[in-house]
């Protein structure tokens, strides 16, 4: 709990600091790029006076500084248009256009949606009231400066993705050490009582080698090994072995029919023919006696279970279906969670298991295929044909 507030908490705040950089960043930006603007319109208007100057110039009029006014325009685009909106002269302004009329057209349509803009400057020729129309865009600076924070914010959220996502594969990685240092410890502490259990079955068998129990006794103890055999190879890459899902199922059923009351109907629906299928049997044991087990528990020991084993196109299919009080909508993810669980007892760790050992050490899927409150729950296992 504690570590998973702190996860919680880092990624609040990892969060929060990507909204104030964004939020800083946009106001800096619309700061800026407002400056320039005013800066921009400025320049223009110095250009604009310079052209006027240079239209009512005569032979005495010094034009080396309105020359090189004009000529100092090397970023803002600008369109002069006459009064009757023909075009005159343009600069910095890049065409792609494959004839001249094309050109032209392009240049129009620039000067236009400037001058709806507001950027235009009216210059009067002389006193018959003719004039020219100096348009300006925004350079090619501007628009990258306005362009700027959005690329910032895409990069600041990559980050923060990122971030999370460390955040969780160290969280899943910790977990997976705390599930394997478990069970390790688990098989480990169980390999000696269990060694003592079976001399004592022998000692047992030998002294009253008549007894009708003893065999059950020693069922159990072999229970137990293949328990601890189970808790042993989690955290270790098990070598999947060909085998008959049919038996495999078939053993987990017997084992349960064993321990389950009468009240409880088990319903075996399988092939005829064998269904070969590279996997830990052991393992995949575990995983269908706790779907039962849990069944069992949520039809609080009264109901009907059926386990169903299919071959599909490209892949293998189990479902175990009970009828008990099922699972709401929203919870179908969460059962897989580790600690999740709706009963007074047990720590919640079965489902996490079964889904690691399906998925990580099977290659499959395993999942909730539906589930209807007081009608029952189905759980389906996927498994690839190699």
């Amino acid at each position: 709990m504690v570590w998973t507030d702190r996860v919680r908490q880092v990624k609040i705040l990892l969060v929060l600091t990507a909204v104030v950089i964004a939020v800083a960043s946009l106001a800096v930006s619309n700061f800026l790029v407002r400056d320039l603007l005013e800066e921009e319109r400025n320049n223009v208007d110095v250009w604009a006076e310079a052209m006027r100057s240079f239209n009512n110039a005569d032979e005495t009029t010094d034009l080396s500084l309105v020359l090189k006014v004009l000529g100092s325009n090397n970023n803002i685009p600008v369109v002069i248009v006459d009064d009757e909106g023909q075009v005159q002269d343009y600069r910095n302004l890049t065409v792609h256009a494959k004839t001249a009329a094309d050109s032209l057209d392009y240049i129009s349509r620039r000067a236009r949606s400037m001058k709806a803009a507001g950027n235009y400057f009216h210059i009067y020729l002389d006193n018959t009231g003719e004039y020219i129309d100096v348009c300006f865009g925004e350079s090619l600076m501007l628009k990258r400066l306005a362009y700027y924070p959005y690329v910032q914010l895409g990069v600041v959220l990559i980050f923060v993705v990122v971030a999370i996502f460390a955040l969780l594969s160290s969280k899943r990685a910790e977990q997976n050490k705390v599930w394997v240092g478990l069970s390790k410890e688990t098989a480990h502490q169980l390999g000696t009582p269990i060694s003592s259990l079976m001399a004592w079955v022998e000692v047992l068998r030998e002294t009253y080698p008549q007894d009708e129990l003893i065999p059950e006794m020693d069922k159990d103890v072999k229970r137990l090994q293949r328990i601890a055999e189970r808790f042993s190879k989690i955290g270790s890459l098990p070598e999947p072995k060909p085998e008959n899902l049919n038996d495999v199922i078939g053993n987990v059923v017997e084992y349960i029919r064993r321990r389950t009351s009468n009240k409880v109907s088990l319903k075996v629906d399988m092939p005829d023919h064998p269904l070969i299928v590279k996997m830990s049997a052991p393992l995949f044991e575990w995983v269908v006696e706790n779907l039962c087990k849990n069944a069992i528990d949520a039809m609080e020991g009264q109901g009907s279970i059926t386990l169903t084993a299919r071959e599909e196109q490209d892949r293998f299919a189990v479902e175990v279906s009970d009828t008990g009080k099922g699972i709401p909508k929203n919870k179908f993810s969460d059962v897989f969670m580790p600690g999740f669980t709706t009963k007074s007892r047990g720590w919640g760790l079965g489902l996490s298991l079964a889904k690691r050992i399906v998925e990580e050490y099977h290659h499959g899927r395993i999942f909730v295929k539906n589930s209807e409150l007081g009608h029952g729950t189905t759980f389906r296992i996927e498994l690839k044909k190699y």
